[in-house]
């Protein structure tokens, strides 16, 4: 028997990669930079637990933003389709025909499909939507779900470059803990995160270890600049 394997839940997959690589990469940063320039892990760990918050609510909020533009624009759209079905169907009659022109159908088969369509006007106004315009409709709950998927997601990601602060003594030591810590989890998290979606996940995993690292580097090296 053939089964079919396609990524399904696309939208949260989607939104917990966003929260959790910049959970893992952000504070990973600010906790390296600040080694590189304070002697307690006191104020580290004070400073890191401000940005998770801070980044928690910012970035479920932009989710929840774009949830709710994506719905409204959906809306605007569909009720724009309705207006134009009822006021110029011949027109978009022929938007049907030329939707099965390109897929090689006769003029014949084009003409009985529109016919058959328009007899149900809402059936050919999401036919409309979905192959005209591509606008699939977003779940009535998309905002809500996106804002909670990316901010738990976040502040799981952030607390883990963060727990190596708590068991050393130095920031220094705690910098080489958070850094083994956060490289293991960023190679894991791209390893599956690639596999889940389709992609090379040993190259994936790869990849997001890398924009870790490297903007980790970053900040400390233009913490230590500064402090000097």
């Amino acid at each position: 028997m053939h089964t079919e394997e396609h990524l399904k839940s696309s939208d949260f997959i989607t939104d917990m990669v966003i929260g959790m690589s910049d959970g893992l990469t952000v504070p990973f940063a600010l906790a390296a930079g600040l080694s590189g320039a304070v002697t307690s892990n006191g104020i580290i760990l004070t400073a890191g637990i401000a940005e998770i918050v801070a980044g928690c609510i910012a970035m479920g909020l932009g989710g929840y933003l774009a949830g709710k533009t994506e719905l409204e624009h959906y809306e605007s759209e569909l009720k724009r389709e309705y207006e134009e079905v009822e006021s110029v169907p011949e027109k978009e009659m022929e938007e049907v025909k030329e939707i099965f022109a390109e897929y090689g159908l006769s003029m014949e088969a084009q003409n009985l499909i529109a016919s058959e369509l328009s007899k149900d006007k809402t059936k050919w106004v999401h036919f409309m939507m979905k192959f005209e315009l591509g606008l699939e409709a977003p779940h009535p709950d998309r905002a809500r779900q996106s804002a909670l998927t990316i901010g738990i997601s976040y502040f799981i990601g952030g607390l883990l470059p963060l727990s190596a602060y708590l068991f050393t003594d130095t920031p220094q030591r705690g910098l080489v803990g958070s850094t083994i810590l956060t490289i293991i989890c960023l190679f894991v998290f791209g390893y599956f995160k690639s596999k889940v979606t389709g992609q090379p996940p040993v190259k994936g995993a790869l990849k997001v270890t890398m924009i870790g690292v490297l903007a980790a580097a970053a900040a400390f090296g233009i913490a230590k600049l500064v402090a000097s």
